[in-house]
């Protein structure tokens, strides 16, 4: 019998391979990083090849910690940073171009066309989401009109399109599969979510072929099996999801009103809304999200371009931290930040205020800042930006929010964990593990060959590592975001 499910989480800026017993326990852990490409001001490329050898490295890695073959696995669950947007020949399976990561701003110039033809409601009425250079589609549109000959290749069959998802089972398979699930496919604009079907009309706005696009599936499915020459088995690949969705089902949130927010790369806070098609507001987007039986339901999110990588910018890039783990000692070496605020708009800005030409800042120096002050300030800015969500989401929906259950790498950063219960003014429950993107995947894959059943036995496997709860005062809070409010005020340019 199969001893394990084997989750592929292809993040931003590493792959990590989990493979998880039927307990729920993670029995292997294997992680690389791998190299972000800036070819310019506001570009982000990874190179897909690079995605693909490192993803195998580690497939290897993890089996071998556990002296494992790829017939010890039931089956794999793949999650994946989404929008990231890759073309291929579909014959050689090589890529046209370097991936155009999400957090890439080169389309931009395209989202502005569109706004000032009339296109706005339009794209958010059908697809949920705004229009902005995060999303996949205006990527796609921009390798057409700058590869030379590859529209007509396009349009001939000859190319393939898929977020990270679909690449990884393109290789997987050797080119057998052509997929994406529900949740990868709402992220492109070029996607209806009512209809659940790629669009006709958004893709004659952006002129994009139709014969690029995959198969969509439901997150927990079947969708085919692994080259026997890669993991020495052929073994069924059954679950897929966005790396925020697999979260929100690795955190058990999905139930209509059940949260969570993931400090990753960037941050993303998700309210599971059930079947209701309701109207976003307040800069928020409707998208889909997996069920209790990995079938579509919908999702209110907010999603922030920086989080945790203001922390590798602060070791990498200002040399101010050795290690993540050092940020939060410095920061409570330090009563307050001094007046200082951080506001990371490296990206531009995300939800709610969607401005793609802000920039960062450190806002409020004086010559009595240190660099525990300004380390401070960028975990209290990262706090901040879930309030602005959390703000948006409680008006939107009228209710507040009973408690948040958090995940990713910079949940772990109790400094940072206290002052988000501190500001948001609701409890925060972080999960054991804190890598629920992962837990997501292999849940779905798990129940799609059962290896778990849906429902209860699932959400029972999700156990709570801490509780942090609000610490300050409602004036306190009040006078703190008023401060936050101001800062992001000075950076917006839209």
């Amino acid at each position: 019998m199969s001893r394990y499910i084997m989750a592929i989480d292809q993040g931003t800026t590493g792959t990590r391979i989990m493979l998880v017993d039927r307990m729920g326990r993670i029995a292997s852990l294997a992680y690389s990083e791998f190299p972000q490409i800036y070819p310019r001001a506001g570009w982000v490329e990874h190179d897909p090849q690079v995605i693909w050898d490192t993803t195998v490295n580690m497939m290897n890695q993890a089996l071998e910690k556990v002296s494992a073959t790829g017939s010890d696995i039931a089956a794999i669950g793949i999650t994946n940073q989404r929008e990231t947007t890759v073309l291929w020949d579909r014959s050689t399976l090589k890529p046209v171009h370097n991936a155009i990561v999400w957090q890439c701003r080169r389309s931009a110039p395209i989202c502005d066309e569109l706004k000032s033809k009339g296109y706005s409601a339009l794209f958010q009425e059908k697809t949920g989401l705004i229009i902005d250079a995060y999303f996949s589609g205006t990527k796609i549109k921009w390798l057409l009109d700058n590869i030379p000959g590859l529209k007509s290749r396009a349009r001939s069959g000859e190319i393939a399109f898929g977020t990270i998802d679909t690449w990884l089972i393109a290789k997987l398979t050797s080119g057998k599969i052509h997929a994406t699930d529900y949740t990868n496919a709402s992220r492109t604009l070029i996607f209806n979510i009512h209809d659940k079907c790629w669009d006709q009309e958004l893709l004659g706005i952006l002129d994009i072929p139709s014969a690029l696009l995959p198969e969509v599936v439901n997150s927990a499915q079947i969708v085919g099996a692994t080259d026997p020459s890669i993991l020495g088995a052929g073994v069924p690949i059954a679950g897929i999801a966005g790396d925020q969705q697999a979260a929100l089902f690795g955190q058990g949130c999905f139930r209509q009103g059940e949260a969570k927010n993931t400090y990753g790369t960037g941050c993303f806070l998700l309210l599971n809304v059930g079947e209701k098609e309701i109207e976003p507001g307040n800069g928020l987007i409707l998208t889909l999200a997996c069920s209790e039986n990995g079938s579509p339901c919908y999702a209110l999110e907010g999603s922030i371009f920086i989080a945790g990588a203001v922390v590798q910018w602060l070791r990498d890039g200002l040399c101010l931290i050795q290690n993540a783990i050092q940020s939060g000692e410095l920061a409570s070496s330090v009563e307050n930040t001094n007046g200082v605020y951080m506001v990371p708009a490296f990206a531009g800005l995300g939800a709610p205020h969607w401005d793609m030409y802000a920039r960062g800042a450190i806002l409020g120096i004086t010559r009595g800042t240190t660099r525990a002050h300004v380390v401070r300030a960028a975990l209290e800015g990262v706090a901040y930006q879930v309030k602005d969500l959390i703000s948006a989401f409680e008006e939107s929906t009228g209710a507040s929010f009973a408690e948040l259950k958090v995940d990713g790498g910079a949940s772990l950063n109790d400094f940072l964990m206290q002052f988000q219960a501190d500001i948001a003014g609701c409890p925060i429950d972080r999960s054991k593990y804190v890598e629920s993107t992962g837990m997501g995947a292999a849940f779905l894959a798990g129940m799609a060959t059962g290896f778990w059943k849906p429902g209860e036995e699932i959400r029972n496997l999700r156990i709570s590592d801490r509780r942090f709860v609000p610490g300050i005062t409602d004036q306190e809070r009040q006078r703190l975001y008023h401060g936050w409010l101001d800062a992001v005020s000075r950076v917006k340019v839209q």
